[in-house]
């Protein structure tokens, strides 16, 4: 009994368009490049001169020839945070803990990256935030770094970045200064300072509120005195005796009452006797 053998002749010329497809794929695969939200792009030009300063690509699909390199980095504001050792202007150390805000020019990001790398964040900015800080804060006392001066200290260590880094195509937007650690001794000196100072405020203002009270009080009951006077000085016997009849005659009229006028009293009054 004979077998049946089924054979399968593939074309020669087949395999030989399969290779060519998977060399276009691959080569169609590493010649494009997607650039995300946020992001840019600068051309290596690996037969040329490295980095293409010229343009910097935006978001979306481009194409790129295989033998260049498209190298991506975010160009939307960014924030890194950072603790650093600094001496105050007595010599004390103390720590800070800061953050920084920056974003890299667009167009010149591919001049940011053939000057400094494309690590410069390790390369530009460190340095020039750490240098900044520990200039800044060497101006001012323990004291000064805990309490009253760290929006002035913020403001100063960004003015000096800025100067730093200008022209170097790295924008520092904010620097925010959110903790100084002194040693344990000095910050509880300060505390207590501190709070001896607005206890000291507090009273004051009491001592200044009562002195005020009691000013107003004097002023009060001069002027009390004052007008009784001008009362007495105008209220003459003739008066006093004109008053006193039109009061009697006013009670005489009570339908509760019983006057009797007898003659006449001190000062020339009636007397009135009797109520029911």
């Amino acid at each position: 009994m004979a077998n049946n053998q089924m054979e399968f002749n593939f074309p020669k010329g087949g395999v030989f368009i399969i290779l060519i497809l998977i060399g276009v794929f691959i080569l169609f695969s590493k010649s494009t490049v997607t650039i995300g939200p946020g992001e840019g792009g600068v051309i290596f030009e690996t037969l040329g001169d490295g980095i293409n300063t010229e343009k910097t690509y935006g978001e979306g699909f481009h194409i790129v020839a295989p033998w260049n390199r498209m190298i991506v980095r975010k160009v939307r504001q960014q924030s890194i945070s950072d603790e650093m050792n600094v001496l105050s202007v007595n010599g004390l150390e103390v720590k800070v803990n800061g953050t920084i805000w920056y974003e890299p020019e667009f167009q010149n990001l591919g001049s940011l990256i053939k000057t400094k790398g494309e690590d410069y964040e390790r390369e530009l900015l460190d340095p020039a935030v750490n240098a900044a800080a520990r200039s800044v804060v060497g101006r001012y006392t323990p004291e000064q770094l805990y309490s009253s001066k760290r929006d002035v200290i913020e403001q100063e260590i960004l003015d000096e970045v800025r100067l730093v880094l200008e022209g170097q195509f790295l924008t520092v937007k904010r620097v925010l200064v959110e903790d100084v650690k002194l040693p344990t001794t000095i910050r509880t000196a300060i505390e207590t300072k501190l709070k001896q100072e607005q206890e000291s405020l507090e009273y004051e203002f009491r001592l200044a509120k009562a002195k005020k009270e009691a000013e107003r009080q004097k002023i009060d009951a001069e002027g009390k005195a004052v007008a009784n006077k001008i009362l007495s000085a105008s209220l003459t016997e003739k008066i006093l005796q004109e008053k006193g009849i039109d009061a009697t005659l006013e009670l005489s009229k009570s339908p509760n009452s019983k006057v009797i006028i007898i003659g006449s009293g001190k000062d020339g009054l009636p007397i009135i006797l009797g109520n029911q």
